[in-house]
C-alpha cells in the first residue's frame, strides 16, 4: 500500500482491531435488537428476576467468551505488541478493569454486558480509526451519553430497586465510573486535535497520542 514505515508498523494492530471491534460491535447488535432480549430500550430489565447461579444463555455466554479472551489478549498486546503511546498506561489499566467486569459479571450472573459493549463503539483508543474518523458524533454518542443513560443507570440506580441487596454493588460500579472517567480522558485527547487544526497547529494528521520524534528517542 506505500505506507511509510511507521504506518506500516502500526497496521497490524489497526487491522485486528478494525475485524474484531467490528465483529464483536455486530453481535451485540443481534442480540439487542434481533433476540427477544429487552435491555437496549429497557435497561432495568438486566435485574428483573436476577437470582445467585442463574443459568446464562448460551448467545450471551458466547459474548462474554469473546469478550473475555480479546482482553486478555490486549494486556499483554498493549505491553509487548502495540506502539506504546501516551496513553499506553491508562490503556493497560483500561483492560484490566475491563477484564474483571467482564469476568466478575458473569461470574455472579449481573450480566449486563450485551448492553455496555454496544455502547462502547466507535472508536476503540487505541484503535482502528485515526484521529480524523473518531471525531465522528458516535464518540460522544456512545461512550458520552449511551454509556452513562443506559449502562450507570442501570447498574448504579436500577439494580438496587430490583435486588436491594445485590452483591458487590459498589465494586462493579467503581469500576464502570473509573472506565466513564477514562472515556472522558481520551474524548479530549479529540477536543486538543480539534483545537490544534483549527489553530494551524498542525501541518498533516498525527495522532496526538504518539510521542514526536525526540520524545520517542528518550522514552
Amino acid at each position: 500500500c506505500n505506507l511509510q514505515p511507521k504506518d506500516a508498523a502500526k497496521m497490524p494492530e489497526s487491522a485486528w482491531k478494525l475485524l474484531f471491534y467490528t465483529l464483536s460491535w455486530s453481535y451485540g447488535i443481534y442480540l439487542l435488537f434481533f433476540t427477544d432480549y429487552p435491555f437496549f430500550y429497557d435497561p432495568p430489565s438486566v435485574f428483573y428476576d436476577w437470582k445467585k447461579g442463574m443459568d446464562v444463555p448460551t448467545d450471551i455466554a458466547i459474548a462474554y467468551l469473546m469478550q473475555c479472551s480479546f482482553y486478555g489478549h490486549s494486556i499483554y498486546a498493549t505491553a509487548y505488541m502495540d506502539t506504546w503511546r501516551k496513553d499506553s498506561v491508562v490503556m493497560l489499566l483500561h483492560h484490566v478493569v475491563t477484564l474483571t467486569l467482564i469476568a466478575f459479571s458473569y461470574a455472579f450472573r449481573l450480566c449486563w454486558g450485551q448492553l455496555w459493549w454496544v455502547s462502547r463503539f466507535s472508536w476503540d483508543p487505541r484503535g482502528p480509526l485515526n484521529p480524523p474518523c473518531s471525531l465522528c458524533p458516535g464518540r460522544f454518542w456512545f461512550r458520552l451519553y449511551w454509556f452513562p443513560l443506559k449502562v450507570l443507570y442501570a447498574t448504579c440506580y436500577s439494580s438496587l430497586q430490583s435486588v436491594p441487596n445485590i452483591p458487590f454493588y459498589f465494586f462493579f460500579n467503581a469500576l464502570l465510573l473509573v472506565l466513564t472517567l477514562m472515556n472522558i480522558y481520551w474524548f479530549l485527547y479529540i477536543v486538543l486535535f480539534v483545537a490544534k487544526v483549527l489553530m494551524g497547529q498542525m501541518q498533516e494528521v498525527n495522532d496526538v497520542r504518539e510521542y514526536d520524534v525526540e520524545d520517542s528517542k528518550k522514552t
